[in-house]
């Protein structure tokens, strides 16, 4: 499971709006490691604290985390809404610029 570290907690509490006294504040570590799993799932590893990719990985956790938030109940009332393009977008960039290992490149060492 990623680790959910108080700091990290406190940025997601704060872009989602989620108040501690909030029932559902207990439910934001799973939504942050089911968040990661899929990022790994879509072939984006976390990246290396302070680099750029890092902010853009923690943003794309951020709009999955809120996803998540505003959408925890069974259903869904109102019009129904497309994906954020700015997550899209943001989840391609991450996928596209995925550092290649080194291993199996053929070069014959």
């Amino acid at each position: 499971m990623a680790e959910l570290t108080e700091e990290r907690r406190k940025t997601l509490l704060a872009y989602c709006r989620i108040d501690e006294e909030d029932p559902d504040v207990s439910l934001v570590p799973g939504w942050y490691a089911a968040s990661v799993a899929y990022m790994t799932g879509a072939g984006v590893s976390i990246p290396q604290d302070g680099t750029d990719r890092r902010a853009l990985y923690d943003l794309c956790i951020n709009y999955m985390v809120l996803d998540k938030y505003e959408r925890r109940n069974m259903t869904i009332t109102g019009p129904i809404v497309a994906e954020n393009p700015a997550f899209r977008q943001t989840l391609n960039q991450l996928k596209l610029t995925e550092p290649v290992p080194e291993l199996g490149t053929g070069s014959g060492g």
